[in-house]
């Protein structure tokens, strides 16, 4: 493939899901969306087992996880036609944590807008690249490609406001959504819609980010139909097949840059809020040539409270450790999709805190652990790289919620509140000098929420907002 042509073909697929993200964050209702822009859009490769294709620069564990999502909304969905949008937030099918609402829809490519060459230059995709690709005769029954949003939502149920509760299993943590339509052949299914709404404690604020995700998912298909409606559709696949070899070879590449050997750490969770004992999370990475397979062994059981972290997450954080050491590695740009991937393997023991049975808690998981276990790997890779993997950072997402009611006459259109944030505590230190303070670091990405934001939206004042000097300890 021309380079030239990849990267523009790169910066293409990255533009739809930053288009998507735009979209989303500008018509979201809640603060948590619209202001710290807690979500992330991508876009994926149609087929039996779909492959992120694209995504925007979004949160980290959201966009490491979202393949599993993807899948099981293809597994438990399909087939689909167009107009047909999939939700889930369910952890063990293909969530991570019941505030996190993933909507998946299939983008079906307009046929009357190209020509049939266009589609089918002599042979099908299927012949041209791979058999996972559906074929040119079902254009019309099959999508090439999908778009997925997923977005923190500030409350989804559950025993207290901001679904982030002291838990100890998943049913107390809010509304549990199994992968179903929630747009049906382009008709809203107003069954589903109302059951969300009904079950949190502000469903005005649900109401308006839904369909925000739902108008982030129609900029997505509109922008991946008018990519194929200029190069045309044997093109752009085999473009977007090319880029994900192409990632692939160049992470392998970085791969090959750790010296071989195997490389183990343990770090502690200081407690999952139900008892006062450490949990450790252990990690064995074995570099051999151009793979890396990553062995969670002698990580704890799974807890009584709600720091239980489902594959996905596990996935996220070491997928999230691997392009961090490879961009720096190779001094080069990455593109983010599936082909990084390719060099991992990862094993996490059954039942363990990395891979809890059903109706185990998983709230902090996602927001914890998650953190965590990036310090994990990392400490694990600095064996190999000391003078690349920096110091851990601030190992948690600081997680803060509450909610109550509105006074009478504050808000014309709900009667409660619930607020979640997560409070940057900075990054650790490297060889060139002090981690940046007051940010949030890796499997976070977000904003803080403005002041005035929160006094403006809920009936609260803020009368300090500073760093805490000193607060993290040197570095």
């Amino acid at each position: 493939m021309d380079a030239a042509t990849l990267t523009i073909f790169n910066h293409l697929f990255a533009s739809v899901a930053e288009e998507m993200g735009v979209t989303l964050g500008r018509t979201a209702y809640s603060p948590n969306i619209k202001e710290r822009l807690d979500y992330s859009c991508a876009v994926f490769l149609g087929g039996e087992r779909p492959k992120m294709l694209a995504q925007a620069a979004h949160i980290p564990v959201h966009l490491g996880a979202m393949p599993a999502s993807v899948r099981a909304a293809v597994e438990r969905c399909a087939p689909f036609r167009p107009g047909d949008v999939v939700i889930l937030n369910d952890p063990y099918l293909g969530g991570n944590h019941l505030p996190d609402i993933t909507l998946v829809s299939p983008v079906f490519l307009n046929r009357d807008q190209y020509s049939v060459d266009q589609y089918s230059v002599g042979r099908s995709p299927t012949d041209l690249l791979t058999t996972d690709l559906l074929t040119t005769d079902l254009l019309t029954t099959a999508p090439y490609f999908l778009v997925a949003s997923r977005a923190h939502h500030a409350d989804v149920g559950g025993i207290s406001p901001g679904s982030m509760p002291l838990s100890t299993e998943l049913y107390q943590e809010g509304i549990i959504i199994p992968p179903l339509k929630l747009v049906d052949g382009g008709q809203r299914n107003e069954a589903v819609w109302q059951l969300i709404l009904r079950n949190v404690r502000t469903p005005w604020e649900r109401d308006g980010d839904l369909a925000a995700q739902l108008a982030a998912h129609a900029t997505g298909a509109t922008r991946l139909n008018e990519i194929v409606g200029r190069y045309g559709l044997r093109e752009t696949l085999a473009q977007a097949h090319a880029l994900l070899d192409y990632t692939e070879s160049l992470t392998r590449a970085a791969v090959r840059l750790i010296p071989d050997g195997r490389y183990t750490f343990t770090d502690y969770l200081d407690d999952d809020g139900r008892t006062d004992e450490p949990i450790p999370i252990a990690v064995a990475i074995a570099v051999d040539g151009d793979t890396l397979a990553v062995d969670f062994t002698g990580t704890a059981a799974a807890v009584t409270g709600n720091l239980n972290a489902v594959p996905a997450i596990v996935d996220a954080a070491v997928a999230y450790c691997l392009r961090c050491v490879a961009l720096r590695l190779l001094g080069a740009d990455l593109p983010m999709n599936a082909g990084g991937f390719a060099p991992l393997t990862i094993h996490v023991p059954l039942g363990s805190l990395l891979d809890p049975r059903p109706p185990h808690a998983v709230a902090a998981g996602n927001v914890e652990t998650s953190q965590r276990l990036v310090d994990v790997v990392f400490g694990a890779l600095a064996q190999a790289l000391p003078d690349l993997v920096p110091a851990a950072g601030q190992g948690t997402m600081n997680n803060l919620t509450f909610g109550g009611d509105y006074p009478d006459g504050w808000h014309a259109a709900a009667a409660q509140f619930a607020y979640y944030e997560t409070i940057g505590g900075g990054a650790g230190a490297g060889r060139a000098g002090d981690g940046a303070s007051g940010v949030h670091v890796h499997m976070s990405n977000t904003r803080n929420t403005p002041v005035e934001a929160l006094e403006y939206g809920m009936p609260i004042r803020i009368t300090e907002y500073a760093l805490c000097e000193g607060s993290g300890g040197r570095g």
